[in-house]
């Protein structure tokens, strides 16, 4: 007994002892739960709905992929964002790169709101609400000098001639502002623009000495070409916005008329100016000096409202452009306006290119009193009597935006070879989804028939229009399979059934609260 009393007597001393230690805060405590690693994908975080957050709160800087692992688009830039990933992971602690496959992810799809793949947003210090989209950008070194225009100084400070004389030399383009006045949103707009543009070296001139030296007495910004013995310089007064300033720089970039072709088609496109007007001629024509002076004459009294493109008939890579605005041999020389927003294109009602009628056409169109161009062949009789329904330009519109039923759209050229190719996979759509009213199979000839947003991308292509809107598609981007093709429909509808069930939702416990408000009373 006197054994057992003392064996008691310890652990009742051991316990007491240990309840003390817990009060003081002395003695074991308990282990932290640590969250798992978030697993990486050539130094790229894979995000998911479980560690998005965790992810945004960790890291200062968070630059997002938002893609579609079957996009083709997403397929080709994802070397380059790992090697941007790559080098800033290894210079900078706080930026890391993350990438969301919104397939999978579809609730993260629909909170950012994505409807192009990729899609690339940057998370500040944690702020969830209000990321900033970045655009535009497909190569490293792109994606590296916005990320690091945003965690420090956008411009470089020119402090001397000879910087000044060097970096105006450094490259094939670059940007100063020469900041005369502080006391205005100069500065700001020539920040927030440099900071948007990585694709060229911006400099900030504020000493005495260099104003002194270019003859700067004002707030301006130069634009200067290292092949060219001019520069342009953009007032203050032009310069309302960031994006006033970035679509006058990008103009000035350009030639005043610039020719199409493979390397020029990116840069056309990448300024921001949804007006482009363009002249079709050959070259060899005897009138051809005279209608390209009379085009660029116009070019240079529209610069920056319009952008005049040439295109040389006799160039038979230029195919491509003359099927989208179905120009012939008959039609040349032509000149048409296409604009980028609404995808209308416009036909000059004169014949000659002169210098008066070009002029008359662009301020017309400015106006808005040009009519748009319009061809469509007839409705064929049994148009909807075959799973892919026949469309024309005449009953596009009823088809794409049904305010009952979605619609998947082919965008084809009669004679091209992928197009032929695709046509019976395209079939075999529509006879999967012949049965299902919640869409429409159906396939243009948009090389006789003239509709809204179209793109000028190779034949074939393809586009899904959802219900209820009147303007809103989604490109389809992906392979050119009958699984990828169902994969992606599926997507869509699925993302608007989930849009429709928290509308429901919403109204439902709207009714409830009022309801309930109604009986309180």
């Amino acid at each position: 007994m006197n054994i057992l009393l003392l064996i008691t007597s310890v652990f009742f001393i051991l316990a007491l002892g240990n309840a003390e230690e817990e009060k003081s805060g002395i003695g074991p405590k308990p282990k932290k739960h640590k969250a798992p690693k978030i697993k990486e994908d050539h130094h790229v975080l894979v995000l998911t709905s479980s560690n998005f957050a965790r992810a945004v709160k960790e890291n200062k800087y968070l630059l997002v992929k938002f893609y579609v692992a079957l996009s083709a688009p997403s397929q080709t830039v994802k070397e380059e964002f790992s090697i941007a990933a790559a080098q800033l992971k290894e210079e900078a602690a706080d930026v890391r790169f993350g990438q969301v496959d919104i397939t999978a992810e579809k609730s993260l799809g629909k909170e950012f709101e994505i409807k192009e793949f990729p899609t690339f947003k940057l998370f500040v210090n944690g702020d969830r609400k209000h990321p900033t989209d970045c655009k535009g950008f497909r190569t490293a070194s792109a994606f590296v000098t916005w990320i690091n225009r945003r965690m420090g100084p956008s411009a470089m400070l020119i402090n001397s001639t000879d910087h000044y004389e060097s970096f105006i030399r450094s490259d094939e383009v670059s940007v100063v502002a020469f900041l005369k006045d502080p006391g205005s949103s100069f500065t700001e707009h020539f920040s927030e623009a440099a900071r948007d543009a990585p694709d060229f070296p911006f400099g900030l001139v504020t000493n005495e000495d260099v104003l002194l030296h270019v003859g700067i007495t004002q707030n301006m910004v130069a634009v200067y070409k290292r092949d060219k013995p001019v520069h342009y310089l953009i007032s203050e007064e032009e310069i309302e916005s960031k994006v006033d300033l970035i679509r006058l720089i990008r103009t000035y970039v350009m030639d005043v008329v610039t020719e199409y072709n493979l390397e020029t088609s990116v840069t056309i496109f990448d300024v921001p100016i949804s007006n482009h007007i363009l002249l079709f001629a050959s070259k060899r024509s005897e009138q051809y000096s005279a209608m390209y002076e009379s085009f660029e004459s116009a070019a240079l009294e529209y610069r920056g409202k319009i952008v005049f493109v040439f295109v040389d008939t006799n160039e038979t890579r230029n195919g491509r452009i003359f099927e989208y605005f179905r120009i012939t041999e008959v039609d040349v020389p032509a000149i048409r306006i296409l604009n980028l927003t609404s995808d209308m294109k416009y036909r000059m009602p004169a014949d000659d290119v002169t210098f008066e009628n070009i002029r008359s056409f662009c301020q017309s169109y400015m106006d808005g009193k040009a009519k748009p161009q319009r061809d469509s062949e007839d409705i064929p009789k049994d148009w909807d009597k075959n799973p892919v329904k026949v469309l024309v330009g005449k009953n596009f519109n009823k088809v794409a935006f049904n305010k009952s039923s979605n619609a998947f759209v082919m965008f084809y050229a009669p004679w091209s070879k992928p197009c032929k190719e695709l046509f019976p996979v395209w079939e075999e759509l529509g006879r999967r989804y012949l049965s299902n009213g919640n869409v429409t199979i159906a396939k243009i000839d948009c090389t006789a028939n003239d509709v809204q947003l179209m793109v000028l991308d190779r034949y074939p292509h393809f586009r899904f229009f959802p219900a209820g809107s009147d303007t809103k598609s989604v490109r389809y981007t992906g392979k050119k399979t009958i699984e990828a093709f169902t994969e992606f429909l599926e997507y869509e509808m699925s993302s608007l059934n989930m849009e429709e069930e928290e509308t429901s939702s919403r109204e439902t416990s709207s009714e409830d609260n009022e309801k309930q408000v109604k009986e309180e009373l």
